[in-house]
């Protein structure tokens, strides 16, 4: 392993936070480590904004400012600057879920091709993402994926769908600006999985344009990644994968239990450790073909990833290869390994505080789900808080 632990340097971790920003975020992260707190204070925050409580001021001054970058493509600016000030790339990600109608679809889609134009316009704005439950309903995607019989409205839907789909691959072609397409629940990622498969198939020809996320908890996706390894090959197209340890652990093992079939998620996380690493370094073996948008808050996996591409002599900025984390997570990776001169880009997420609740409150609870990282977060916090200390 590396010599130097790059990502122990707090200085340049928290090199954009005022002293009272990393306060806040040292309150937040206590917050979060408290289990039932986060749950308690999910359910009144909710409550509360759907009630028209006035705590919108409350909410955004803090959980809000920290993990999103603003309501608007304009409100995020500044973030977007400042952070590009330090190499640090973003991923602009309007963070609205849980929305199904038609109506929502449409403009969903609309959306998401206005982030490119907003990106192809400005330095520092690499790629664009979107969840395909943005773009279609959860439903209809199941039944595609189960092999059921669809309805003639559902038809209808997974023809729109489709239209989608190549609508902003084409758009983000035409704008070369990469476009991350987001995993979801197994039991829909059938569809998903094969219209990707399309859309790389139809704009990755010259170049990755469309990059496939690659669940590592998932015991199949070492398997299925060298599959379309082989059809890229076969079909003349590159590959793009970002790959992600995953998010529905305890969602896919409940399913999996509940309707008697075999888990698809790997049984303990030093197996989903092992598979994340395994597919790494397929991937490093494979360069030329693949593109990597390497997803991880692991310091471990990261390190790996650095000490290939140094045993291999792969340029620390090769355009192949890019390292992701969220916005207001993670800070020491994302901001040492672009010092550093790694291609870095942050997931930031923007939409209304109100619309945006679900994820931040699936930010909090993974927080907490996920051992020693809020720990190390606070752990930081306080070597920056005393190195500051000493500096006066």
């Amino acid at each position: 392993m590396l010599e130097q632990r790059i990502f122990d340097d707090t200085k340049t971790a928290f090199s954009l936070k005022s002293d009272s920003e990393l306060t806040r975020a040292y309150y937040l992260f206590k917050m979060i480590s408290l289990q039932p707190l986060v749950k308690v204070g999910s359910v009144v925050t909710n409550f509360a904004l759907n009630a028209n409580l006035p705590i919108k001021r409350l909410v955004k001054a803090t959980v809000f400012d920290h993990f999103c970058g603003g309501e608007s493509e304009k409100d995020c600016t500044d973030t977007i600057e400042a952070m590009y000030s330090k190499n640090v790339h973003s991923v602009l990600d309007f963070s609205v879920e849980g929305k199904e109608t038609e109506q929502l679809f449409d403009a969903a889609l609309k959306r998401v091709v206005s982030i490119i134009d907003f990106a192809k316009d400005r330095a520092g704005i690499p790629f664009a993402v979107f969840k395909p439950t943005g773009f279609g309903r959860f439903e209809v995607l199941r039944k595609v994926t189960e092999n059921e019989k669809l309805s003639d409205k559902e038809r209808a839907e997974w023809k729109r769908i489709q239209e989608r789909f190549h609508e902003v691959c084409k758009k983000a072609k035409a704008c070369d600006i990469k476009l991350l397409i987001d995993a979801e629940e197994s039991w829909m990622q059938g569809a998903v999985d094969d219209l990707v498969l399309e859309m790389m198939q139809t704009y990755n020809k010259e170049k990755p344009i469309v990059f496939t996320t690659l669940q590592c908890y998932r015991w199949d996706r070492l398997a299925y990644l060298k599959e379309l390894h082989l059809d890229g090959i076969e079909k003349g197209y590159h590959l793009g994968v970002k790959i992600v340890r995953g998010a529905y652990m305890e969602k896919e093992r409940a399913r999996a239990d509940k309707h008697g079939y075999a888990s698809p998620i790997c049984k303990d996380k030093p197996e989903t450790d092992a598979h994340f690493n395994a597919m790494l370094v397929y991937i490093f073996d494979n360069l030329d073909d693949i593109w990597a948008f390497v997803g991880t808050h692991n310091e471990e996996s990261n390190y790996l990833a650095i000490e290939i591409m140094a045993q291999k002599e792969i340029a620390n900025d090769d355009p192949r290869v890019w390292f992701g984390q969220l916005y207001g997570m993670s800070d020491h990776i994302s901001f040492n390994l672009a010092e550093a001169g790694y291609n870095v880009a942050k997931y930031l997420p923007f939409g209304p505080v109100k619309d945006v609740m679900p994820y931040l409150i699936r930010r909090a609870e993974e927080n907490t789900s996920v051992a020693g990282q809020t720990n190390r977060e606070l752990t930081l916090i306080k070597e920056e808080y005393k190195r500051r200390k000493h500096k006066k």
